[in-house]
């Protein structure tokens, strides 16, 4: 048998691979970047499938359209309006996760060898994504706030097929796009003609409850936008959603009759039926909450254990702490000694398109336990006191 060349260009994820070892319970894993189950829902839930099952049994195990149940795709709509962005509901597509919204998205706009913008470093799972289409990837310069706005030269936005970017504390950084760097960011894609991705699973996700105005709010009529109900609600619902120009929704849906029908109609029942009447204004507070004491806690112990001679971000919101070693450090090395000490993180290297350093890592806060967290970063501090002092 002979596989497609797509397929045979085919890599596994490296933080999945790590994720397989930290399924030990005696590994204390800041690699995964998985929401806290305790910001689960699991009581209204409950409580919404009994509801959602008696009243609209049919409907919730039928099929249905591509596009996404009416309701959810109205709330969303709402959501935005809420927030100033006007927002036809016939923009909003539903989706298995917004993992697959990044693919949808690189099989409609990207061709082989099709120019990428992304940053530096950027998100993991879209550079998977859009791999599997062959672009070619240009890594925009960043510093420690986002995309260096003013490095988007006409050279590099030209021919760009799309930029993508999390501009809210983004994975795997934290950092946050500061308010001028947005409206400067959005108005050079627009005059250049490149289709601007915005990825926000984090958004909401802001420690002082304060959130930004979206890239979409910039250019409403020619925005993507990336939503997920995993960070929110709970990631085994596999729900997000895209909200895109008429000029690009209707191949989004084509594409995505072909890939799987629609998503899950039960699941969508049950987002809706669960944030229809404000759940989400009650729940969101309590999971910021959650985090910022989880992040402080983290933070603090970096600035007990880790070598005066590193850095790490101060994330305002979200779930990572970036972390810059000495350039005499290889956390790839790093991570095989920290897994036999019985701690695990993620290298920052597969988070770069192009000279990829050596020296960085990120760590994940949200599924440990304070005790775990401080015994974690101790004996990581500790191995990398070790590798200095060689």
């Amino acid at each position: 048998m002979t596989f497609s060349k797509r397929a045979q260009r085919l890599t596994g994820s490296s933080i999945r691979e790590i994720l397989k070892i930290t399924e030990r319970p005696d590994i204390i894993s800041f690699a995964g970047g998985l929401p806290s189950p305790a910001s689960f829902p699991v009581g209204p839930l409950k409580d919404t499938v009994m509801r959602v099952l008696a009243d609209a049994p049919e409907a919730a195990l039928q099929y249905g359209p591509t596009e996404g149940i009416a309701p959810l795709r109205q709330w969303v709509s709402n959501r935005f309006a809420s927030r100033g962005v006007a927002l036809d509901p016939d923009r909003v597509l539903i989706t298995s996760g917004s993992q697959q919204g990044l693919d949808l998205i690189g099989k409609c706009l990207i061709d082989s060898n099709s120019k990428v913008l992304v940053e530096t470093p950027s998100y993991l799972g879209a550079l998977q994504a859009f791999s599997l289409y062959h672009p070619r990837f240009c890594a925009m310069p960043s510093d420690h706030v986002g995309i260096d706005v003013d490095a988007l030269t006409p050279e590099l936005l030209n021919d760009a097929r799309l930029l993508y970017c999390l501009p809210n504390f983004q994975n795997p950084t934290g950092r946050c796009l500061p308010l001028p760097r947005r409206q400067a960011l959005v108005a050079k894609a627009k005059d250049a003609g490149v289709a601007v991705v915005e990825d926000d699973p984090y958004g909401e996700l802001s420690y002082r409850g304060e959130t930004l105005p979206s890239l979409l709010s910039y250019d409403p009529d020619n925005g993507i936008y990336l939503g997920s109900f995993s960070k929110v609600l709970a990631p085994g619902l596999r729900l997000g959603y895209i909200v895109a120009p008429p000029w690009l929704y209707q191949k989004l849906v084509q594409t995505k009759q072909a890939a799987d029908l629609h998503s899950p109609s039960l699941n969508q029942y049950l987002a809706y039926e669960l944030v229809r009447d404000g759940f989400l204004e009650v729940h969101i507070p309590r999971i910021r909450q959650l985090y910022r004491d989880q992040c402080q806690l983290m933070l603090s112990a970096l600035e007990r254990h880790f070598p005066a001679t590193a850095s790490w971000t101060r994330p305002q919101g979200g779930m990572f702490i970036w972390v810059t070693l000495p350039e005499a450090i290889d956390t790839q090395a790093l991570l095989a000694s920290a897994i036999d000490r019985g701690v695990a993180f993620v290298p920052g290297a597969p988070f770069f398109t192009e000279n990829a350093p050596t020296n960085t890592l990120r760590l994940s806060f949200v599924t440990v336990s304070a005790e775990r967290i401080e015994a974690g970063i101790r004996l990581l501090g500790e191995l990398i006191q070790a590798e200095l002092a060689r």
